[in-house]
């Protein structure tokens, strides 16, 4: 990485403050500068934005090509507003003519398809002024996501565009080809307006927005009281406040980054404080967090997209999701404490936690996650619907506290902040439903499909691991709502094909899409960590990958037994007794890579709670006696070893 010294591994990095951390991996804080009375008109576009959205999820009907070329025109409008061509010093209220240019051609494109959607709809056929205005859109759309999103996703999107045109249509007139390509991409629903912007338009804008509105009740830092006050005190203190902090942090927010930066800023230096090394603070933290794209009730973008795609309601999946995240998140507490008592840390001091009791009385800003999981529950409610009021209930416990209380400017910054939150995800989700339609209108998804079920041939484990395997080299770099939309088009139809039920499948590619923020090379959770933490960007990321053992086991787990998730006809005592063994399992495999339990471990006590936890993903009854018992021996030699010896903490 570029802003590290290249001396030794072992020399300081140099630190970075939080704005310097969130440009560098975080796109979204890459922004244009604008002051005075061009800031003041920007924000009030964005916070009209806002409003516009929450108008016409809940009361407009519209035709749908209607509400999202309306939808696309507005992001193409705020999103050359918000970001520039490139990354460095910008000039304060400045917007080069190329970026208006870029932004007329794409408003006007989209609005052009608006004002005729009616009629384009109608008429399969497109004129040459029409597909001259398709390519403005598109091109467009591209320039808006290399700025917002990154160019990873645009290199998939560019290889497939030209296995279309050249490859991909038996039409011998390139001409036609490009016609064709242009209507399905731009005019039909199996490009641009497919699947994921529709889901965008729909649902996650009012969860980003009702976002917007929790963070300035003061939630988050909330969430890190809290924490510290439940497991600040024990071993290794500040890291397990990381894993809670960041558990509760990932109700509310499915960002990676963003709550790597926004909970680490407090909870890494803490961490080193207390004896942690800087890379493993920094993993702690990256692991923790991402985990917020799959803890309920508001996780990643791509959880709306998988409730779309399977055809079941958001709150279906919420469900299914708790027991998985639950693991997670368990699973890297283990990997935290078990470090904490190899290296003999201690936790913070009772002058250094906050008191529980003052606390508890602040419990109403949970009032409207409470609420917001209440309405989602209940059939008589639209997600919609339970995001707006979700909203209302935001700005309600605002007003019990003079720090928090939603002021008229508040209320403006708040919508502003939700209408810029939109844009990278709503771009991210336009490229995606172009590459998700060059890859089923080419014909190789079947292709890719062939492929990986010849390579496994009738082994269910063979086909999760090059499954497993096409996530995480898809997701370096590529935005996890890309990555879930080409796996569910491509490998989860192979898992599904092979005896995995929907559901269990598309969770599967979903949670390994997630996991590629922290798998190396291109882990940016883990990288944002490093930063705060001053540590190795490449060790930093090996740890987390580590740390997050769970990611790795559970989607195994769920898919070989679906009763995990709470479908297969899974009895209440089935669920309990899965859950339990997959939690041993994790706890084996985290102690192997930690290398302690009780103390130190020996080589082939690592490999026997290695394979021993293992064993216990497969639901098989011989597996997990087998993995038990073999847990369970090395528990025993443990404990005799640790007879032997002097602790290395009381």
């Amino acid at each position: 990485m570029a802003f590290f010294k290249k001396k030794t591994s072992s020399e300081p990095q140099e630190p970075m403050n939080l704005d310097e951390v969130m440009k560098k991996f975080d796109r979204e804080s890459n922004t244009r500068i604008w002051e005075g009375a061009p800031k003041a008109v920007v924000t009030c576009v964005l916070a009209l934005f806002s409003l516009f959205c929450i108008y016409v999820t809940i009361w407009a009907t519209w035709l749908d090509e209607l509400r999202l070329t309306t939808f696309m025109g507005f992001i193409i409008l705020i999103g050359y507003l918000v970001f520039p061509a490139k990354k460095g010093v910008q000039k304060v209220n400045y917007m080069p003519w190329y970026d208006v240019v870029l932004m007329a051609l794409g408003t006007l494109a989209f609005g052009y398809f608006a004002l005729n959607a009616q009629e384009i709809v109608s008429n399969f056929n497109i004129s040459v002024l029409e597909v001259v205005i398709g390519v403005c859109g598109i091109v467009s759309l591209v320039e808006l996501c290399r700025r917002s999103v990154g160019l990873p996703i645009l290199c998939v999107a560019g290889v497939l565009l030209i296995y279309a045109l050249f490859f991909g249509s038996t039409n011998p007139d390139f001409g036609k080809r490009i016609i064709e390509l242009v209507r399905r991409m731009f005019y039909s629903k199996d490009g641009i307006l497919s699947i994921p912007v529709n889901v965008c338009s729909k649902y996650i804008v009012m969860f980003i927005i009702f976002g917007a509105f929790l963070e300035r009740t003061g939630i988050a830092d909330f969430f890190i009281k809290i924490a510290n006050a439940l497991v600040g005190r024990f071993s290794g203190g500040p890291a397990k406040v990381a894993v809670v902090a960041s558990a509760m942090e990932g109700m509310v927010s499915g960002s990676s980054v963003a709550n790597t930066v926004g909970s680490g800023a407090v909870t890494i230096p803490l961490m080193k404080k207390t004896g942690y090394k800087p890379e493993f603070a920094a993993a702690a933290e990256a692991a923790a967090s991402t985990g917020g794209q799959i803890m309920p009730p508001i996780m990643g973008a791509a959880a709306f997209l998988l409730a779309e795609t399977i055809g079941v309601p958001y709150s279906n999946i919420v469900l299914r999701a708790i027991l998985p995240a639950v693991l997670y998140f368990a699973g890297v507490f283990i990997a935290v404490h078990l470090e904490a008592k190899k290296e003999g840390l201690r936790g913070l001091s009772k002058e250094e936690l906050p008191r529980l009791k003052p606390l508890l009385k602040q419990t109403y800003l949970l009032l409207p996650l409470i609420l917001l999981v209440y309405l989602v529950g209940t059939s008589q409610n639209t997600i919609a619907y339970a995001a707006a009021y979700a909203i209302l209930a935001a700005i309600a416990v605002s007003m019990f506290s003079k720090e928090t209380r939603l002021t008229p400017s508040r209320l403006l910054q708040a919508l502003a902040a939700g209408g810029q939150g939109m844009i990278t995800v709503a771009v991210a989700c336009g490229i995606a439903g172009i590459v998700a339609g060059l890859i089923t209108s080419t014909g190789l998804a079947t292709m890719v499909i062939g492929a990986i079920v010849d390579l496994a041939g009738n082994q269910l484990i063979i086909a999760l691991f090059l499954t497993m395997l096409c996530c995480i080299v898809l997701g370096m770099g590529v935005p996890t709502t890309a990555n879930y939309c080409i796996m569910a088009a491509t490998c989860a139809p192979i898992l599904i094909q092979m005896g995995v039920p929907d559901i269990a499948a598309h969770f599967f590619v979903f949670y390994f899409g997630i996991v590629a923020d922290l798998t190396p090379p291109v882990a940016l959770a883990a990288y944002a960590g490093a930063a705060i933490g001053q540590a190795n960007p490449m060790k930093t990321a090996i740890t987390a990958t580590k740390l997050a053992i769970g990611a790795f086991i559970v989607p195994y787990v769920f898919a070989l037994n679906p009763a995990m998730l709470f479908i297969d006809g899974g009895n209440v005592f089935e669920i309990l007794l899965i859950g339990a063994t997959s939690l041993v399992g994790i706890f084996g495999v985290a102690s192997a890579l930690e290398g302690y339990i009780l103390t130190h471990m020996k080589w082939y006590e690592r490999v026997m709670a290695a394979v021993g936890g293992l064993l216990l993903v497969d639901p098989d009854l011989m597996t997990d006696v087998v993995g038990l018992s073999l847990l369970a021996v090395v528990v025993v030699l443990q404990m005799m070893q640790k007879k032997k010896t002097r602790p290395l903490q009381a």
